[in-house]
């Protein structure tokens, strides 16, 4: 497994991660036996960045790799998100910071998060969501910094608005963040126009997420599929949104057949491309799925010609940009 720099912390995280929400629910079945299994089958296969939230079960996903990491013995960085107080998400342009993200709700989350993860001080906490609006009033972050002071976390940042990533530009440049979560794949580009450039002049750790645009560019999908309702993808491939999704990953499999990388090993090389990107965390709910994506790390690098011609499938979805 490749290593690659982390912001300005120091330290050197797998360029492939666990991402750990599907062990914490929200995706369908999954046993706490296939959990450990791929958990242990990443960090065996040198993985050593584990990705998680406060929302992923409410808390199962921190309790499983809390425990978990109890039985290793290799250095393992773990990285988990609060949530704001319960309102709109992500947070409208009119709510307040003071309300969403006081101090005192803060304190007491990250108290949960620790507790959770067995630890006394958190390796990256970042805040999950955030708005434009707070941009020149960060409260929030500064609570975190002193935080940080305190040593109840070693690193602070943001895990990105779906809608407007880029809002964290300013921040970046404030010198607020010291992590952003991001996401980043074939389809979705926009972060390689400024926010990765300033991420590298900044020296700001960058985790991608959503490599596999939640599964359809793993190619596996037909785009007939049906997914219950507390499964995550029924809202996410709304309407025909899969349908569009596999027919757009279809043109990319057929162009790049000759090339040697099956569909989810192109993903995370094109996820991995960027020289600002520190780590990058599909999903992983099983061994399988642990062998196959930690892999990736040692293949050969995309050219610089396949690189080229998958730009030219970024997805504006927008219908003003003819989405469909």
């Amino acid at each position: 497994m490749k290593k690659r720099k982390f912001g300005n912390s120091g330290l050197e995280v797998s360029e492939i991660g666990f991402g750990a929400w599907a062990i914490g629910g929200s995706w369908g079945e999954q046993s706490d036996k296939d959990s450990l299994e791929g958990l242990k089958t990443a960090l065996d296969n040198g993985v050593n960045f584990i990705d998680t939230a406060a929302g992923y079960g409410n808390g199962k996903s921190e309790q499983i790799i809390g425990e978990f990491l109890k039985s290793r013995s290799e250095t393992v960085y773990v990285c988990t998100k609060t949530p704001p107080a319960p309102g709109k998400w992500p947070p409208s342009p009119y709510c307040k910071i003071e309300e969403r993200y006081s101090e005192k709700y803060l304190r007491e989350n990250v108290e949960k998060r620790l507790k959770n993860l067995q630890v006394e001080s958190l390796d990256v906490l970042l805040l999950h969501t955030w708005t434009r609006a707070w941009n020149d009033n960060p409260v929030a972050l500064k609570i975190l910094q002193k935080m940080k002071s305190e040593g109840v976390v070693k690193q602070i940042g943001i895990s990105t608005p779906e809608h407007d990533q880029n809002c964290v530009v300013q921040l970046m440049r404030d010198g607020m963040v010291d992590v952003l979560q991001v996401i980043y794949n074939i389809f979705e580009q926009e972060p390689a126009a400024q926010l990765f450039p300033v991420a590298k002049e900044t020296g700001t750790g960058i985790i991608v997420r959503v490599a596999f645009d939640e599964g359809v560019l793993t190619g596996k999908y037909t785009g007939n599929e049906s997914f219950g309702p507390d499964d995550f993808r029924s809202n996410y491939f709304a309407g025909d949104r899969l349908e569009r999704g596999v027919r757009r990953t279809e043109q990319i499999k057929k162009e790049f057949k000759e090339g040697g990388y099956s569909m989810p090993e192109l993903a995370l090389k094109f996820a991995l491309s960027h020289e600002a990107v520190s780590t990058v965390i599909p999903g992983i709910r099983n061994k399988q799925q642990a062998i196959q994506n930690t892999s990736v790390s040692n293949l050969p690098e995309l050219s610089e010609d396949m690189l080229i011609r998958l730009r030219e499938h970024s997805w504006n979805r927008g219908f003003w940009y003819g989405g469909k």
